[in-house]
């Protein structure tokens, strides 16, 4: 989740665009900024990574270690940063930017906008919308989604195929459902989001009492409330609160298979990998990010920008930012790495202790 971890290169690459829609360089710096060098009229018709570009790709490179990839491959044009300036002087075409990563990602959106299919506005014949669903004119509703009374669907809004919206829901304007999520009453989303298939938003969280050897079920009577511009990965659940609202701010990125428990906050701009599990009541900061697979025990507090490794188990509150692994038990990352390089070693200091024993 950290930037060194970032790829280095497009990992795969985006289709061709129609013939007719192919795009120059010049169009490229023109939408996206940087410096050109080289030939501005050379025709783009993908996106690439490096390995596999040829004389009509476009591909990028985020680290100088990949200098001779790039070297080494054919792509028609590149994009740098200014490490890297030198390398390309002579290739036929280039573009320089402070942050080939984040230029990378910007390449990507104007592509997609430029190929995306028209979407058709308006409802689908089979969909099931209640009278009284204040719908946008240019939303869209797809085949067999329900919409139940009360619901607010905001300007340009897509709910995708087979998608259940309940009762007073609120999705904000430009937001996107893919096909079968699920929204339950009190859920709220903002402007701008993008929730992908298989999403349970609203579902009860798991909330007992422990009574004569059974469990009495304590009803969650809270909502889920959604910032702007949050993305929100396929089959990932986060539970209604059991009084209050479970938030998640704006910005947020979950990735697939993340299960965020009832009465949870995630701040502003947090991030989480595939498989995180946050326990109920537990309060992410700011600019957060949470490795793969990583937990964090309920009613425990996390500072802006602190940062779990992937699979680390989090079992008490942190209160300073910085980067935090491991299970035994969790440390300041510096630590740990040395604790763990220690315990490596146990059985060979095992073996001297027992020489010196009988000695």
């Amino acid at each position: 989740m950290n930037a060194d971890a970032m790829p280095a290169a497009a990992s795969a690459a985006l289709p061709r665009a129609s013939v007719s829609s192919f795009p120059t360089v010049a169009e490229l710096q023109s939408a996206l900024g940087g410096e050109l060098l080289g030939r501005a009229d050379l025709t783009i018709e993908r996106i690439a990574p490096l390995e596999s570009a040829d004389a009509a790709s476009i591909g990028f490179v985020a680290n100088v270690r990949y200098r001779s990839a790039l070297a080494a491959s054919p792509a028609a044009c590149v994009i740098v940063g200014p490490a890297l300036r030198d390398d390309v002087l002579g290739r036929v075409s280039a573009i320089v930017t402070p942050d080939p990563y984040l230029y990378f990602a910007r390449l990507t959106q104007w592509w997609a906008a430029r190929t995306a299919t028209p979407r058709a506005t308006g409802v689908h014949a089979s969909a099931v919308v209640a009278e009284d669903v204040s719908l946008a004119p240019d939303a869209s509703v797809g085949p067999m989604a329900v919409i139940e009374p009360g619901a607010v669907i905001g300007a340009g809004a897509v709910i995708g195929a087979q998608c259940f919206v309940g009762a007073g829901v609120v999705i904000g304007a430009g937001t996107r459902l893919a096909p079968r999520v699920t929204l339950m009453h009190g859920t709220r989303l903002g402007a701008r989001c993008i929730v992908h298939s298989g999403v349970v938003i609203g579902a009860d969280g798991f909330g007992f009492a422990p009574t004569q050897g059974r469990w009495e079920k304590i009803e969650q009577l809270g909502g889920v409330r959604v910032g702007d511009d949050v993305e929100i990965g396929a089959n990932t659940c986060i539970d209604r609160g059991a009084l209050d609202d479970t938030v998640i701010g704006h910005g947020v990125k979950l990735d697939n298979l993340i299960q965020v428990g009832h009465n949870v906050h995630i701040g502003d701009h947090s991030a989480m990998a595939g498989c995180v599990g946050i326990a109920g009541s537990a309060h992410i900061g700011q600019g957060c990010t949470v490795g793969g697979g990583a937990i964090v025990l309920g009613h425990l507090e996390l500072a802006d920008g602190v940062h779990i490794s992937a699979a680390s188990v989090v079992m008490r509150s942190i209160r300073q930012p910085g980067q935090y692994s491991g299970v035994f038990p969790l440390d300041d990352n510096a630590s740990w790495e040395k604790n763990a390089a220690t315990l490596r070693q146990l059985h060979t200091l095992r073996d001297r202790i027992r020489a010196l024993e009988k000695k």
